[in-house]
């Protein structure tokens, strides 16, 4: 078996972990992988981040920098002309949406994939000598190959994958690696017969590159029957695994043995849920643990158990160099200094069906109010589900759509009470929030871990938050 580590530096300790819609974005991971760790960039809705930041003109001019070493100019060129707008679009004026995710792929959506990973994982490599990787979401399956390509194509050392089985990934990346086609089967509710997308790197952007460097996959798990299975069964290799305690923000995955509600409406997780690191030891494969080990010696903890090291997501969430909008940032940072910031594992926020870490923040959509006086609408569409429609032909819905059309679509009205545009909601974190015809703009959502104390243990006496590298060297004491 052999392996796609990188020969050129050694295993990672700390995995920074890539978070929410450009949370993890470039300046952070560039920061961890320059003290030598693993930075890690959140490829989710990468397309949107980045189609968004150039209407706002590209401020420093680094997204056009990473363009212009893009090897196919023809292409870059019809990014820029859709969406760069010099000096930045007016504050009362709505972005330019990216095209929706359909079934096959629009060419357009493909090529802006392609070079929003391109872009996001070329800066973060910029000026260092240090290891970079990508997160994506398996449940958000259409993208996955022009994201995997245009992160290859930027020599991306990682690709991390969670929020689902990432079976087929490995298989992917190893026909990527040599510029040939891959294929992706497609969940689609309903479907009776196999969905399979196709990406034909050569035919969409013209780059007859002979072979790329093939990055080590993890796949992000919660049990070792998953990883075992993954380590038998995935379509190619499988290089390590990134093992989630439900404590972990963002996505979790469900209770085992169905979903149970304790009297905070939060999902139960009992002795089914206990990671054994013993099992995932017998695997043989290099493992992570993640899921409250922001804190000093937690690092140590974890290789006592046989771990390389930890994954470590909420406190990076609010170092300096994270994607948070900076008032918002200060906001959550004051909460959590007050020790008056909770953390609600939400099991009706995603329209995924997986439980979600929400931060309790006034004026996100955590707070009630806000979340009821929010028109429902979908226009990003990243979660949307695919499913067969009556005359045979492929539909998307998603349960925080509009309730009549979600249901005319044959989606469950029980799957509508509580569910978040985390699409919109994710990006308003980012300061990237859609405005609307009202002139208002979307509200944020916030997820973080629930290991709230290891931020506090980081803040200083002073002053609103702390260097990522800083950071870095605490866990590593």
């Amino acid at each position: 078996m052999t392996s796609h580590f990188p020969t050129s530096s050694p295993l990672p300790e700390i995995i920074q972990g890539g978070m929410g819609v450009g949370v993890s974005n470039w300046q952070l991971a560039r920061a961890v992988s320059s003290t030598g760790q693993l930075g890690v960039v959140s490829g989710t809705m990468i397309d949107v981040v980045v189609a968004r930041n150039l209407q706002l003109g590209d401020p420093g001019g680094h997204i056009r920098r990473a363009l212009a070493s893009f090897p196919n100019q023809s292409l870059t060129e019809r990014f820029l002309n859709r969406y760069f707008i010099d000096g930045g679009k007016a504050s009362d004026v709505p972005f330019r949406s990216v095209p929706m995710s359909s079934i096959p792929p629009s060419t357009a959506s493909q090529e802006f994939s392609v070079l929003s990973c391109y872009v996001t994982v070329w800066l973060a490599k910029e000026g260092h000598a240090g290891i970079v990787g990508l997160n994506l979401l398996e449940k958000s399956q259409i993208p996955t190959m022009p994201f995997l390509y245009g992160a290859m194509l930027a020599k991306v050392d990682y690709v991390l994958m969670g929020a689902g089985i990432p079976r087929q990934i490995p298989g992917v990346l190893d026909r990527l690696a040599e510029n040939q086609t891959a294929e992706l089967r497609i969940d689609v509710t309903g479907a009776t017969e196999p969905v399979i997308l196709s990406f034909d790197p050569v035919e969409v952007c013209g780059i007859p590159t002979p072979s790329l460097k093939r990055p080590a996959f993890l796949a992000v798990v919660s049990s070792a029957v998953l990883a075992k299975t993954l380590h038998k069964k995935a379509s190619g290799q499988v290089d390590g695994f990134v093992i989630e305690y439900p404590t972990a923000g963002g996505h979790n995955a469900p209770p085992r043995g169905g979903m149970k509600l304790n009297d905070a409406g939060e999902p139960v997780y009992g002795p089914r849920d206990a990671i054994d690191t013993a099992a995932f030891r017998e695997i043989g494969l290099p493992f992570w643990l993640a899921g409250g080990f922001g804190q000093a010696g937690k690092l140590r903890e974890a290789q006592a158990t046989g771990a390389v090291g930890i994954q470590v997501g909420t406190a990076f969430a609010l170092s300096k160099e994270s994607g948070f909008e900076p008032t918002l940032k200060s906001r959550i940072v004051d909460a959590i200094r007050n020790n008056d910031l909770k953390v609600f594992t939400d099991p009706a926020a995603s329209p995924t069906g997986f439980p979600f870490k929400a931060a309790q923040v006034p004026g996100t959509l955590s707070d009630p109010s806000t979340y009821d006086s929010r028109e429902r609408v979908c226009d990003i569409g990243v979660l949307r589900e695919p499913y067969l429609k009556a005359d045979g032909n492929i539909g998307f819905r998603c349960s925080a759509e509009p309730t009549e059309s979600y249901v005319a679509k044959g989606g469950d009205i029980a799957r509508t009470v509580g569910a978040k545009c985390l699409c919109n909601s994710l990006g308003a974190a980012i300061g990237l929030s859609q405005t609307r015809t009202d002139a208002s703009d979307e509200a944020a959502l916030i997820t973080l871990g629930d290991d709230i104390a290891s931020i506090r243990a980081m803040l200083p006496a002073s002053g609103s938050t702390y260097a990522a590298s800083d950071l870095v060297a605490q866990l590593l004491h």
